[in-house]
């Protein structure tokens, strides 16, 4: 168990939550959270736009004058790049950067991110009561008092509060919602920042998608089983 402390907006220690590595998948596994950052960070590449080259412009191929003895410089047909409404000469082919992830491989990385974090000590939750008004002042008091010193990512249930509206105008703070912490996010970013209710409501969410592991020869002994219960029901009432 990994103990993560939670702070009041002094920087005073209040306690701490209990956090299981085994749910976050035991141990940290750099080669699973670097494929996912540079995924995350593929999807993020916009589509470059395609241009036409000269085999793509729709015209006559037809040479637009002789070769020689015109005086003129040599000229081909009306699809060349130095002609108006021409091809491109280094034409950008369209190139779609998204990777691809399985599923399980995903949600693990987004929780061994998470662990990371926990192990190098860079998760800093806090204990705070909402403020009546926005004030960035107070937030920024509020970093120097957790010891923020560098990128920080500030998760909040909902990003249209009074923290978010305060945190958003801090160069190096990035706003998001704790239902959609990922990978890229959290390795893009130092400190992770939570509200100690919002971080237990996020692990509770890991005890809750567990399913427990079934395999298909189990389904079918099970299968098996009920309907055996089923006919021997039934042959002792017509007994």
């Amino acid at each position: 168990m990994i103990e993560v402390p939670y702070y009041n907006e002094t920087g005073e220690r209040l306690g701490s939550v209990q956090l299981d590595e085994a749910k976050l998948g035991g141990e940290v596994r750099p080669a699973l959270l670097k494929q996912a950052f540079v995924r995350g960070h593929a999807n993020r590449r916009s589509i470059n736009s395609p241009t036409k080259s000269r085999a793509d412009v729709q015209g006559s191929t037809r040479k637009l004058y002789k070769q020689k003895g015109t005086g003129n410089a040599r000229r081909g047909d009306k699809k060349a790049n130095l002609l108006r409404g021409g091809g491109s000469a280094k034409a950008k082919i369209k190139h779609d950067w998204r990777q691809e992830m399985p599923r399980k491989m995903r949600r693990l990385a987004n929780r061994n991110a998470l662990l990371a974090k926990a192990v190098d000590g860079e998760i800093k939750l806090v204990d705070v009561p909402a403020s009546g008004a926005p004030s960035t002042k107070s937030f920024i008091a509020l970093m120097e008092a957790l010891g923020v010193d560098r990128t920080c990512l500030v998760a909040l249930a909902d990003t249209r509060t009074v923290e978010a509206k305060s945190a958003r105008n801090i160069p190096g703070v990035t706003v998001t919602q704790s239902e959609q912490l990922d990978v890229f996010e959290l390795l893009n970013h130092r400190y992770l920042v939570m509200h100690k209710d919002a971080f237990e409501a996020y692990l509770a969410k890991f005890v809750n998608d567990e399913k427990p592991a079934t395999s298909k020869t189990d389904k079918l002994v099970e299968g098996l089983d009920a309907r055996t219960h089923s006919f021997s029901s039934q042959t002792t009432e017509a007994a």
